[in-house]
C-alpha cells in the first residue's frame, strides 16, 4: 500500500511539482491550498502532511493546533520563516519536524521517510506502562491517570513515551528534542522546557503525584 501525503502550500506551482516528485516516488498525493481545504480532506487519513506556515484565511500554525487532536500522523512545516521563534512556535502547535524553502527535495524526502519509519515503529510496539493511577498505551498512543485521559500533543506525547521507558535515566534538553523531533534537528531546551511544563500542567489537574522530575543543571528523569 502506497503512503499517502497531503501537501498544503498555497504556492500553485509548488505544489505541482511536489505532486510530481513524489508520485514518481511511488507515494500517493493530496493537495490543498489553504487551510480550510486541507479540512475537508482530513478524512482521507493522510500517513504524513507537509504543511506551509504562511498561508491565506487560516495559517499552518493554527491548522496544526486544530487537527493535532484528531491526526496522529507526523506533521513537517514547510516554511521560509527562519526565526527562532517561529520554529519554536511550529513545533508547540503539535509539529513534528520544519524544513526551512529553499529546500531540497533529496532531504525533504528523507525527513519523510525517517518520520514515517518511525511512525510505523511506534505502531508495532504493543506496550504499556503502570504506574500506580499512571497507564500508558504505546500502541495507541494514550496516558491515563485514572480515569481521566490527558489530551497531549503529539511531541508532549513523545517526550512523555521517551521519558517513562526510560525511568531513572536523566537526559539533557537537546538529547529529548532529538529523540523526539529527530536527530537531525538542532537542539532547542527552549522548546523542550516549554512542553516539559505543558506537560506537568496537565498532569496536575488531575493527581498531584509527580512523574517528570527536574534535574537541575542536568535535565529530566522520569520517577520510578
Amino acid at each position: 500500500m502506497k503512503d499517502k501525503l497531503l501537501i498544503v502550500d498555497d504556492d500553485r506551482d509548488l505544489l505541482k511539482m511536489l505532486r510530481n516528485y513524489f508520485e514518481r516516488k511511488s507515494y500517493e498525493i493530496l493537495t490543498a491550498e489553504n487551510g480550510v481545504e486541507a479540512l475537508e480532506k482530513m478524512n482521507m487519513q493522510p500517513d504524513l502532511i507537509l504543511l506551509d506556515i504562511n498561508m491565506p484565511r487560516m495559517d499552518g500554525l493554527e491548522l496544526c493546533r486544530l487537527i493535532r487532536d484528531r491526526v496522529s500522523c507526523p506533521i513537517l512545516f514547510l516554511t521560509a520563516k527562519t526565526e527562532e521563534d517561529d520554529r519554536v512556535n511550529g513545533l508547540l502547535s503539535g509539529g513534528d519536524d520544519y524544513i526551512l524553502k529553499p529546500f531540497s527535495l533529496k532531504e525533504l524526502e528523507a525527513r519523510i521517510i525517517a518520520h514515517l519509519k518511525r511512525e510505523r515503529r511506534g505502531r508495532a510496539e504493543a506496550e504499556y506502562h503502570f504506574q500506580g493511577e499512571l497507564f500508558i498505551d504505546y500502541a495507541a498512543k494514550t496516558v491515563r491517570i485514572g480515569a481521566e485521559l490527558l489530551e497531549l500533543t503529539r511531541t508532549e506525547y513523545g517526550i512523555l513515551e521517551f521519558l517513562s521507558m526510560n525511568p531513572g535515566v536523566v537526559f539533557d534538553r537537546e538529547r529529548i528534542y532529538e529523540k523526539v523531533c529527530g536527530y537531525d534537528a538542532e537542539g532547542d531546551s527552549r522548546v523542550v522546557t516549554e512542553l516539559v511544563r505543558r506537560i506537568r500542567k496537565k498532569i496536575q489537574k488531575v493527581t498531584d503525584t509527580e512523574y517528570i522530575e527536574t534535574v537541575w543543571g542536568m535535565g529530566y528523569r522520569w520517577i520510578r
